[in-house]
């Protein structure tokens, strides 16, 4: 019993994997829905790390007089303020983000064009919404 060799099935080609490099990585472009989704979670994890932090800073606020003006002196320091900072923008990057895929959990601008813009505007509403914070938070007005 041989096989001939027409009765043998048609080979497919299969796809080739090679080993990325670091300079690939560095230029690899992800679209703006990708980043949005991505900053979301790191938004969200942040919030969500740093809610002692932020409850105990609330809780100090409201025992006494006195505590509260421990709790601002605790602010006043350039690292807790960017610290501050960064937890605005998180919140702020999260809940717009979050507004977004509400809309996109409705089947509204699921589209590609749609959904490009959906992301580039969650970046212009709560970049200078942070800015505005980051004013206000280092005593611009």
């Amino acid at each position: 019993m041989s096989m001939s060799t027409s009765a043998a099935a048609p080979t497919k080609s299969r796809p080739e994997f090679r080993n990325i490099h670091v300079s690939q990585i560095v230029r690899y472009r992800m679209p703006p829905a990708a980043m949005v989704s991505i900053m979301h979670r790191i938004s969200g994890a942040a919030l969500f790390l740093a809610l002692p932090f932020l409850l105990w800073l609330f809780d100090l606020s409201l025992i006494s007089e006195g505590s509260f003006d421990r709790m601002a002196a605790i602010g006043s320091g350039w690292v807790v303020k960017l610290v501050l900072l960064f937890l605005a923008w998180g919140f702020l990057h999260h809940f717009v983000a979050g507004i977004r895929y509400l809309v996109l959990d409705m089947h509204v601008g699921l589209e590609l064009p749609q959904a490009r813009r959906s992301a580039l505007a969650v970046y212009a509403i709560s970049l200078p919404l942070t800015l505005v914070a980051a004013l206000k938070l280092f005593g611009a007005f």
